[in-house]
């Protein structure tokens, strides 16, 4: 049976509050979404880049809006279960758009939506040229985030980019400021160097998101070593992303250097897999049970 909303985000709340390193990947539409929950996940997360990238073929440099992501969420949150973290990037605006965009996504399913200090148009953590606001427009935000919410448990992450435009000091002492304001996890974005990974979980009282962004800025650790730290949560928000992108790569270049392709297990998922991940037996079931029969 399916736990509630308000059941599913305060177990979620107590999973990330153990600082375990939850291993959370990315997903970009709800056929992601089945594919993080079938290979066994505890939780996902709704990535802006990854729908910018996949839905619009565009860089992530702030294309998208809370319309685009609201119906992600809803359709994801049709599609499975998990927990949901949903990359609400810089609100959308001032602080009374994050009131909306918070209120938005929580209907939708959301249970933890992740704000961010930069400048709108926001880019992506790890490009250069970030802009960052100021630290008391930041906690505004998240003032108005934490009085917009209707479930205490649901979660708001506080995302800082100083770390590129300011320094890894001034990113802690946002951190601070973020977390007095009311953020239940803190997200310092773009650390560089293993020290920095390291000197993260002492420096708070709430627990932290570290954000994996493969060929990214930051070095990559094992989840255990992660979880030794006291992370309480380990992102990978785009490894489904790039790794769709190559398999598509690998798969129509085959077809394209050899004029057809064959149901082959190392370059495409079975006829048969494909309807499982999107749940055709049960639809065959409820077609027959709802077949019409005479009388």
């Amino acid at each position: 049976m399916s736990l509630s909303s308000a059941e599913r985000r305060s177990a979620f709340r107590s999973l990330v509050e153990s600082r375990q390193a939850l291993l959370v990947p990315g997903a970009f539409n709800a056929l992601s979404a089945r594919v993080v929950a079938d290979t066994g996940f505890g939780a996902l997360y709704i990535t802006g880049a990854g729908v910018t990238n996949m839905f619009f073929g565009l860089p992530d440099l702030g294309f998208i809006g809370l319309h685009e992501m609201a119906d992600h969420t809803a359709r994801i949150r049709d599609a499975v279960d998990l927990p949901l973290i949903v990359d609400a990037d810089t609100g959308y605006g001032n602080a009374l758009n994050v009131r909306h965009a918070v209120r938005t996504l929580e209907r939708a399913g959301a249970d933890a939506i992740q704000l961010e200090d930069q400048v709108s148009p926001k880019k992506c953590g790890h490009f250069a040229g970030k802009a960052v606001i100021s630290t008391s427009e930041m906690v505004g935000k998240l003032h108005a985030a934490v009085d917009a919410r209707e479930d205490p448990n649901l979660l708001i992450v506080a995302r800082t980019d100083a770390c590129a435009t300011d320094g890894f000091d001034a990113a802690i002492e946002r951190g601070h400021r973020f977390a007095e304001a009311g953020a239940d996890v803190l997200f310092i974005e773009a650390v560089e160097t293993i020290e920095e990974i390291q000197r993260l979980p002492a420096m708070f009282n709430a627990p932290q998101l570290i954000n994996i962004v493969i060929g990214g800025k930051t070095p990559t650790l094992p989840q255990s070593r992660l979880a030794e730290l006291g992370f309480g949560i380990a992102l990978y928000a785009n490894a489904s992303l790039q790794s769709a992108v190559r398999g598509m790569q690998r798969a129509l270049g085959v077809l394209k250097a050899q004029g057809k392709l064959d149901e082959d297990p190392d370059l495409v998922v079975p006829f048969s897999e494909r309807q499982r991940l999107v749940d055709k037996p049960f639809y065959d079931q409820l077609d027959k049970k709802y077949a019409a029969h005479d009388d």
